[in-house]
């Protein structure tokens, strides 16, 4: 029977493998367009080297492709030395702050579509909202569903292309405020 070889202790570098080096320069570089997606003022707030705001800066104005891919990787060189957590914590509230907008924006849309369809979620609206203009509310509602009717009519007759009106977008501006300033007071 024939003996393994134990592999010399040496064989083996102690570092990390090229590839998981050229993996973590990919993800800093990923990281980096993630953050153009960050608005001035909240890029301006994150703690980081002036080199590196100002490459991120940079990077957002460029358009052509090969160019904005060196400056990309440029960017994550920079960013090799920069504590990255704070860039991610960032980021991360950022894209929540958007999916709480989104959820928000959802939720508005379906009040105002339920409120439109029948008389009985005016009933659930104000007890949800026991706080809401219920008056001018039910005036909205009045008016958002007559544009909604004359809409209809012209769409049946090939008239003019369908247009919701003065009434439905101001609904739904009395309800984003409802909703906003329910969540102000929570």
């Amino acid at each position: 029977m024939q003996r393994r070889r134990e592999p010399e202790p040496d064989a083996f570098p102690d570092g990390p493998s090229k590839t998981q080096l050229k993996r973590a320069m990919t993800e800093l570089q990923d990281l980096s367009i993630a953050l153009l997606d960050l608005p001035d003022a909240q890029l301006d707030q994150i703690e980081m080297d002036e080199p590196l705001r100002d490459a991120l800066r940079e990077l957002r104005g460029i358009r052509s492709h090969g160019a904005k891919r060196r400056q990309a990787q440029y960017v994550g060189k920079l960013m090799r030395n920069a504590d990255e957590e704070p860039l991610r914590q960032a980021l991360d509230a950022y894209r929540m702050g958007k999916s709480r907008d989104a959820q928000a924006f959802k939720e508005i849309e379906h009040w105002r579509e339920r409120l439109l369809a029948s008389d009985e979620a005016l009933t659930a609206w104000t007890q949800a909202y026991p706080g809401a203009d219920t008056q001018q509310l039910r005036s909205l509602i009045r008016n958002a569903r007559r544009d909604l009717a004359a809409a209809r009519a012209a769409d049946s007759t090939g008239e003019a292309p369908p247009h919701k009106g003065r009434a439905y977008r101001e609904l739904f501006q009395k309800l984003r405020a409802t909703l906003q300033s329910a969540a102000s007071a929570a």
